[in-house]
């Protein structure tokens, strides 16, 4: 991959000015030849299999920063989803995985490890009841690991089981994290159609459709396509700043790729995707909400922020699937609330709502993220919440997801600092209304006409 002298200027002008940065490198190591009928015998083997894969990963990272200078700022392990891995072992209480990976991703100096996860869109195995009545002491006990779950797909419809069971484990994960705000639950989130090569927490996992390693990459840049549309003005068309952010999302995957396929080659390993997520952060400058607004609504929320987040999300796909036959992952824009500096004010403003955030999920990159609420929302409450968006992932053929944290002892309009990489969140009101009857029901929704293809 060769770039010209002005790709490289215009990159060191992204790194220096505008905040570019590889969010993540994320090494996929796959864990199922660790499966035990003995628990205590695959704890071993999943530490041991991690440390001798991710070992070099983060002085590798930082050699490549140091090299290259671009910023790398997570370094993270997916691993294959843990019910797989347990099922052999028949246990009920899968906390020890999750003991394992947290100490294997200290001990290599990882931020996070994704995978303590389950696929449960159709139907419940025994291995999958364990990780899900698992999932609040894994998270309260560890400090590195993320859990995720998958409980829809336009193939099989929604588990509706799996949705109560899952507004049920956030209860107890907020509940048991709750003099960290319910911080568990930011490192927990469900699915409706998960990718299996996703490289941002809390969703990383490895599919079992991939290698034994592999190492994907989420590049990030809102601060970049914020400048080329602040350069570009007010006075020209939607198309383009369409253009202008196809062609900022080429030049970012281009940095991403070289990134990847470097880090690959030195961990002798192969280079699976790179993931072109616009993923924000707190600091001023790094936010998709400022550039909604430069495309042209007042706040983000106002009237026309689910048309310019669908012009962001489809231009910045494009300008990948230009740059990189690799681009994979979620790809296109997130909308983490409490970790994007413009959408905590817009919040706070009451431009944004829980209901407009839902609306937006349709032409997002996945859906609700990082969205706070009451302690005492009710569990009818929360399954209603995350079976809407399941069912947008559904019809529409797309990933969402949802990761929502009840702050106990919080109500409407508090405030909670999580500090760091989660920011600040503004807890939202879900409304006086809930579903019981629908809670209640349980079951299955069916899959959509959509689902018949073949």
């Amino acid at each position: 991959m060769s770039f010209t002298d002005q790709e490289i200027l215009e990159t060191v002008r992204m790194v220096e000015l505008e905040t570019l940065d590889i969010r993540t490198i994320t090494l996929g190591i796959n864990l199922l030849d660790c499966a035990d009928p003995d628990l205590e015998s695959t704890c071993e083997k999943v530490y041991t299999k991690v440390l001798h894969h991710a070992r070099d990963l983060v002085s590798t990272a930082d050699s490549i920063a140091s090299d290259y200078g671009v910023p790398i700022v997570n370094k993270r392990i997916a691993v294959t989803p843990i019910s797989l891995v347990a099922a052999a072992s028949g246990a009920e209480d899968l906390t020890p995985i999750a003991r394992a990976l947290d100490a294997a991703a200290k001990e290599v100096g990882v931020d996070f490890i994704g995978g303590f996860s389950s696929y449960v869109h159709k139907g419940f195995t025994n291995a999958d009841k364990a990780l899900f009545d698992s999932i609040p002491k894994a998270l309260a006990e560890t400090d590195h690991v993320c859990a995720s779950v998958s409980l829809a797909s336009t193939r099989a419809g929604i588990n509706m089981d799996a949705v109560v069971r899952f507004s049920e484990v956030v209860l107890e994960t907020a509940a048991l994290t709750a003099d960290r705000g319910g911080l568990g639950c930011a490192k927990l989130v469900c699915f409706a159609n998960p990718v299996e090569d996703n490289p941002f927490v809390a969703g990383a996992h490895i599919g079992v459709g991939e290698g034994e390693t592999v190492l994907n990459v989420g590049v990030s840049g809102p601060g970049v396509v914020r400048s080329a549309l602040d350069r570009l003005g007010s006075d020209v068309d939607l198309l383009a700043v369409s253009e202008t952010i196809k062609r900022t999302a080429f030049k970012v995957t281009r940095m991403g790729e070289l990134v990847g396929r470097e880090a690959a080659r030195r961990l002798g390993t192969s280079f699976g995707i790179v993931d072109v997520s616009l993923a924000p952060t707190p600091a001023i400058g790094d936010s998709v909400s400022d550039i909604l607004e430069l495309i042209g609504v007042d706040r983000t929320g106002a009237p026309g922020t689910t048309a310019a987040l669908a012009l962001l999300t489809d231009a910045v796909k494009k300008g990948g699937a230009m740059a990189s036959s690799s681009v994979g992952g979620l790809s296109g824009a997130f909308i983490p609330v409490s970790e994007d500096e413009g959408m905590i004010a817009a919040v706070e403003a009451g431009a944004l709502s829980l209901a407009k955030l839902e609306a937006m999920t349709t032409v997002c990159s996945v859906g609700l993220d990082m969205v706070a609420v009451p302690g005492d929302t009710s569990a009818a409450t929360l399954t209603g919440i995350v079976a809407d968006v399941m069912a947008i992932g559904m019809v529409n053929t797309k990933t969402t997801a949802v990761r929502i944290i009840p702050v106990p002892g919080k109500g409407p309009g508090d405030k909670v600092e999580w500090g760091g990489l989660l920011g600040t969140a503004i807890v939202q009101d879900p409304g006086q209304f809930s579903c019981a009857v629908l809670h209640g029901r349980g079951g299955r929704i069916p899959a959509p006409i959509q689902s018949y293809r073949n």
